[in-house]
Protein backbone atom coordinates (compact mmCIF):
# COMPACT_ATOMS: atom_id res chain seq x y z
CA UNK A 1 0.00 0.00 0.00
CA UNK A 2 1.36 3.70 -1.13
CA UNK A 3 2.59 5.45 2.09
CA UNK A 4 0.77 9.21 2.23
CA UNK A 5 1.93 12.36 3.63
CA UNK A 6 1.49 15.55 4.11
CA UNK A 7 3.48 18.92 4.24
CA UNK A 8 2.60 21.79 7.21
CA UNK A 9 4.65 24.32 6.32
CA UNK A 10 5.86 24.68 3.06
CA UNK A 11 9.26 26.20 2.78
CA UNK A 12 12.41 25.33 1.12
CA UNK A 13 12.64 21.84 3.19
CA UNK A 14 8.74 21.26 2.69
CA UNK A 15 8.62 22.03 -0.99
CA UNK A 16 12.19 19.52 -1.38
CA UNK A 17 10.53 16.91 0.75
CA UNK A 18 7.22 17.26 -1.29
CA UNK A 19 8.93 17.03 -4.56
CA UNK A 20 11.19 13.83 -4.17
CA UNK A 21 8.82 12.10 -1.88
CA UNK A 22 6.65 12.42 -4.81
CA UNK A 23 9.25 11.06 -7.13
CA UNK A 24 9.97 7.95 -4.71
CA UNK A 25 6.29 6.51 -4.87
CA UNK A 26 5.12 8.61 -1.80
CA UNK A 27 1.35 9.90 -2.17
CA UNK A 28 0.68 13.19 -1.19
CA UNK A 29 -2.47 13.72 0.72
CA UNK A 30 -2.36 17.29 1.69
CA UNK A 31 -0.72 20.57 1.79
CA UNK A 32 -1.02 23.77 4.23
CA UNK A 33 1.29 27.30 4.97
CA UNK A 34 1.05 30.34 6.45
CA UNK A 35 0.18 31.53 2.56
CA UNK A 36 -1.91 29.94 0.15
CA UNK A 37 1.06 30.47 -2.55
CA UNK A 38 3.53 28.70 -0.63
CA UNK A 39 1.37 25.60 -0.01
CA UNK A 40 0.03 25.84 -3.95
CA UNK A 41 4.11 25.67 -4.78
CA UNK A 42 4.98 22.96 -2.84
CA UNK A 43 1.69 21.11 -4.28
CA UNK A 44 2.53 21.67 -7.73
CA UNK A 45 6.10 20.65 -7.25
CA UNK A 46 4.32 17.10 -5.97
CA UNK A 47 2.23 17.13 -8.83
CA UNK A 48 -0.68 17.31 -5.99
CA UNK A 49 -2.49 21.40 -6.97
CA UNK A 50 -5.85 19.84 -5.88
CA UNK A 51 -4.71 18.73 -2.18
CA UNK A 52 -4.01 22.53 -0.60
CA UNK A 53 -5.72 23.04 2.52
CA UNK A 54 -6.58 26.56 4.71
CA UNK A 55 -6.58 24.84 7.74
CA UNK A 56 -3.92 22.30 8.88
CA UNK A 57 -5.92 19.81 10.33
CA UNK A 58 -7.76 19.41 7.01
CA UNK A 59 -3.96 19.12 5.25
CA UNK A 60 -3.00 16.60 7.79
CA UNK A 61 -6.18 14.30 8.18
CA UNK A 62 -5.81 11.78 5.56
CA UNK A 63 -1.92 11.69 5.50
CA UNK A 64 -0.13 8.48 6.74
CA UNK A 65 2.92 10.52 7.75
CA UNK A 66 2.70 14.12 8.74
CA UNK A 67 5.65 16.53 7.70
CA UNK A 68 5.44 19.54 10.10
CA UNK A 69 8.48 21.82 8.55
CA UNK A 70 7.64 25.15 9.66
CA UNK A 71 9.96 27.50 11.15
CA UNK A 72 11.05 25.40 14.51
CA UNK A 73 8.78 28.61 16.61
CA UNK A 74 5.72 27.53 15.08
CA UNK A 75 6.03 23.84 15.25
CA UNK A 76 4.80 22.92 18.41
CA UNK A 77 1.54 25.55 17.98
CA UNK A 78 0.66 23.60 14.33
CA UNK A 79 1.22 20.39 16.03
CA UNK A 80 -1.41 21.41 18.80
CA UNK A 81 -4.04 23.32 16.58
CA UNK A 82 -4.07 19.82 14.04
CA UNK A 83 -4.44 17.28 17.41
CA UNK A 84 -7.11 19.80 18.73
CA UNK A 85 -8.90 19.31 15.58
CA UNK A 86 -8.17 15.38 15.66
CA UNK A 87 -6.34 16.08 12.37
CA UNK A 88 -3.92 13.16 13.19
CA UNK A 89 -4.88 9.53 11.73
CA UNK A 90 -5.01 6.94 13.84
CA UNK A 91 -0.75 5.35 14.33
CA UNK A 92 0.28 8.31 11.69
CA UNK A 93 3.61 9.06 12.49
CA UNK A 94 4.17 12.70 12.69
CA UNK A 95 7.64 14.07 12.13
CA UNK A 96 9.23 17.66 12.99
CA UNK A 97 12.26 18.39 10.69
CA UNK A 98 13.80 20.93 12.84
CA UNK A 99 17.41 20.28 13.64
CA UNK A 100 17.64 21.71 17.66
CA UNK A 101 13.82 20.43 18.81
CA UNK A 102 13.02 16.76 19.93
CA UNK A 103 10.19 14.94 19.26
CA UNK A 104 8.84 15.74 22.51
CA UNK A 105 7.43 18.92 20.99
CA UNK A 106 4.85 16.77 19.13
CA UNK A 107 3.73 14.85 22.19
CA UNK A 108 -0.32 16.68 21.97
CA UNK A 109 -0.02 14.06 18.80
CA UNK A 110 -0.57 11.33 20.88
CA UNK A 111 -3.93 11.95 21.81
CA UNK A 112 -5.32 11.33 18.52
CA UNK A 113 -3.00 7.79 18.58
CA UNK A 114 -0.69 9.03 16.49
CA UNK A 115 3.40 8.32 16.96
CA UNK A 116 5.62 11.20 17.20
CA UNK A 117 9.34 11.57 15.78
CA UNK A 118 12.09 13.90 13.89
CA UNK A 119 13.84 13.60 11.20
CA UNK A 120 16.47 16.26 10.43
CA UNK A 121 18.08 16.06 7.42
CA UNK A 122 22.26 17.22 7.88
CA UNK A 123 21.89 19.58 5.38
CA UNK A 124 21.66 23.33 4.30
CA UNK A 125 18.82 24.28 2.28
CA UNK A 126 19.76 27.54 0.68
CA UNK A 127 17.65 27.09 -2.70
CA UNK A 128 14.80 24.57 -3.62
CA UNK A 129 16.28 22.92 -7.03
CA UNK A 130 15.28 20.23 -8.90
CA UNK A 131 18.20 18.35 -7.75
CA UNK A 132 17.79 16.05 -4.58
CA UNK A 133 19.23 17.56 -1.54
CA UNK A 134 18.39 14.92 0.30
CA UNK A 135 20.77 12.27 -2.07
CA UNK A 136 24.01 10.92 0.14
CA UNK A 137 23.06 13.02 2.95
CA UNK A 138 22.52 12.17 7.35
CA UNK A 139 19.39 12.37 8.34
CA UNK A 140 18.95 12.09 12.21
CA UNK A 141 16.07 10.36 13.74
CA UNK A 142 14.21 9.62 16.97
CA UNK A 143 11.29 9.10 18.20
CA UNK A 144 8.47 6.65 19.04
CA UNK A 145 9.45 3.50 17.33
CA UNK A 146 6.61 3.95 14.89
CA UNK A 147 7.33 6.91 14.06
CA UNK A 148 11.23 6.30 14.01
CA UNK A 149 10.27 3.72 11.59
CA UNK A 150 8.65 5.76 8.91
CA UNK A 151 11.31 8.12 9.07
CA UNK A 152 13.69 5.54 8.56
CA UNK A 153 12.09 4.09 5.61
CA UNK A 154 11.45 7.93 4.11
CA UNK A 155 15.26 8.73 4.25
CA UNK A 156 16.34 5.70 3.11
CA UNK A 157 13.55 6.01 0.18
CA UNK A 158 14.84 9.38 -0.26
CA UNK A 159 18.81 8.03 -0.79
CA UNK A 160 19.73 10.02 2.51
CA UNK A 161 21.39 7.78 4.86
CA UNK A 162 19.93 8.17 8.47
CA UNK A 163 21.39 7.72 11.56
CA UNK A 164 19.48 6.94 15.19
CA UNK A 165 19.89 9.49 17.90
CA UNK A 166 18.25 9.80 21.60
CA UNK A 167 15.74 12.09 22.13
CA UNK A 168 17.36 13.76 25.25
CA UNK A 169 20.47 14.20 22.90
CA UNK A 170 18.66 16.13 20.48
CA UNK A 171 19.95 19.55 21.52
CA UNK A 172 23.47 18.06 21.93
CA UNK A 173 23.55 16.59 18.16
CA UNK A 174 22.46 19.78 16.98
CA UNK A 175 25.08 21.91 18.92
CA UNK A 176 27.46 19.61 17.32
CA UNK A 177 26.64 20.04 14.05
CA UNK A 178 26.58 24.27 14.63
CA UNK A 179 30.37 23.30 16.07
CA UNK A 180 31.28 21.67 12.58
CA UNK A 181 29.56 23.86 10.51
CA UNK A 182 28.91 27.96 11.94
CA UNK A 183 32.20 27.69 13.97
CA UNK A 184 34.38 26.40 11.22
CA UNK A 185 33.30 29.72 10.00
CA UNK A 186 34.40 31.41 12.96
CA UNK A 187 37.61 29.63 13.27
CA UNK A 188 38.22 30.31 9.36
CA UNK A 189 37.88 34.14 9.76
CA UNK A 190 40.49 34.18 12.54
CA UNK A 191 42.70 32.26 10.03
CA UNK A 192 41.88 34.61 7.10
CA UNK A 193 43.10 37.51 9.32
CA UNK A 194 46.17 36.43 9.75
CA UNK A 195 47.05 35.17 6.80
CA UNK A 196 45.52 39.25 5.59
CA UNK A 197 48.26 40.21 8.62
CA UNK A 198 50.82 38.46 7.07
CA UNK A 199 50.94 39.94 3.40
CA UNK A 200 48.22 37.29 1.58
CA UNK A 201 45.34 39.67 0.14
CA UNK A 202 41.84 38.12 1.49
CA UNK A 203 40.90 37.07 -1.84
CA UNK A 204 43.60 34.41 -2.10
CA UNK A 205 43.26 33.31 1.69
CA UNK A 206 40.99 30.41 0.93
CA UNK A 207 43.16 29.29 -1.79
CA UNK A 208 46.08 28.76 -0.03
CA UNK A 209 44.31 27.15 2.78
CA UNK A 210 42.07 24.98 0.68
CA UNK A 211 44.73 22.02 0.49
CA UNK A 212 45.28 22.28 4.39
CA UNK A 213 42.24 22.01 5.58
CA UNK A 214 41.31 19.28 3.12
CA UNK A 215 44.51 17.25 3.92
CA UNK A 216 43.32 17.41 7.49
CA UNK A 217 39.65 16.27 7.17
CA UNK A 218 40.95 13.36 4.92
CA UNK A 219 43.62 12.59 8.01
CA UNK A 220 40.59 13.12 10.07
CA UNK A 221 38.65 9.98 7.96
CA UNK A 222 41.25 7.91 8.26
CA UNK A 223 42.79 8.33 11.71
CA UNK A 224 40.41 9.92 13.35
CA UNK A 225 41.02 12.30 16.07
CA UNK A 226 43.32 12.61 17.80
CA UNK A 227 46.14 10.81 15.06
CA UNK A 228 45.17 13.63 12.49
CA UNK A 229 46.79 16.38 14.45
CA UNK A 230 49.82 17.85 13.65
CA UNK A 231 51.49 20.73 14.56
CA UNK A 232 53.22 22.64 17.00
CA UNK A 233 51.50 21.97 20.17
CA UNK A 234 51.20 17.99 18.86
CA UNK A 235 55.16 18.32 18.90
CA UNK A 236 55.67 20.61 22.06
CA UNK A 237 57.03 23.21 20.47
CA UNK A 238 56.47 25.83 23.05
CA UNK A 239 58.69 28.43 21.44
CA UNK A 240 56.70 28.83 18.27
CA UNK A 241 53.74 28.69 20.30
CA UNK A 242 55.15 31.45 22.17
CA UNK A 243 55.71 33.55 19.37
CA UNK A 244 52.34 32.88 17.80
CA UNK A 245 51.17 34.71 21.04
CA UNK A 246 53.17 37.65 20.72
CA UNK A 247 52.28 38.29 16.84
CA UNK A 248 49.32 37.48 17.25
CA UNK A 249 48.95 39.92 20.84
CA UNK A 250 50.03 42.93 18.90
CA UNK A 251 47.88 42.45 16.24
CA UNK A 252 44.22 41.77 18.23
CA UNK A 253 43.63 40.75 21.73
CA UNK A 254 40.31 39.14 20.79
CA UNK A 255 42.10 36.85 18.72
CA UNK A 256 44.74 35.95 21.33
CA UNK A 257 41.54 35.21 23.80
CA UNK A 258 40.33 32.78 20.70
CA UNK A 259 43.86 31.07 20.41
CA UNK A 260 44.22 30.40 23.87
CA UNK A 261 41.15 28.82 24.52
CA UNK A 262 41.75 26.68 21.16
CA UNK A 263 45.30 26.02 22.12
CA UNK A 264 43.89 24.72 26.09
CA UNK A 265 41.76 22.11 23.92
CA UNK A 266 44.17 21.70 21.51
CA UNK A 267 46.68 20.15 25.06
CA UNK A 268 44.12 17.31 25.58
CA UNK A 269 44.25 16.20 22.00
CA UNK A 270 48.04 15.72 22.02
CA UNK A 271 48.75 14.47 25.19
CA UNK A 272 45.93 11.60 23.83
CA UNK A 273 48.06 11.22 20.90
CA UNK A 274 50.82 10.53 23.00
CA UNK A 275 53.19 12.42 21.22
CA UNK A 276 53.09 15.16 24.05
CA UNK A 277 55.08 15.32 27.33
CA UNK A 278 53.94 16.39 30.15
CA UNK A 279 56.38 18.53 30.87
CA UNK A 280 56.28 20.49 27.40
CA UNK A 281 52.08 20.39 28.39
CA UNK A 282 52.88 22.07 31.48
CA UNK A 283 54.68 24.69 29.76
CA UNK A 284 51.88 25.58 26.92
CA UNK A 285 49.25 25.57 29.43
CA UNK A 286 51.39 28.46 31.62
CA UNK A 287 51.48 29.90 28.00
CA UNK A 288 47.54 29.57 27.31
CA UNK A 289 46.56 30.81 30.97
Amino acid sequence: MTTSFAIIGCGRVGTALARHLSKVGYQPAGFASRTRKSALHAAKAAGAEDAVYEEVWAAAAKADVVLITTSDQAIAAACQSIAENAGFKQNAAVLHCSGALSSNLLSPAHQCGAAIGSMHPLQSFAAVTAENPFAGIKMAIEGDAGAVEQAWQMAEALGADPISIRTEGKTLYHAAAVVASNYLVTLLRLSFDLLKASGVSESEAYGVLKPLIGGTLKNIEQVGIPEALTGPIARGDVDTVSDHLAAIRELSPEAVDLYTRLGRATIDIATAKGTLSQVAADELTKLFT
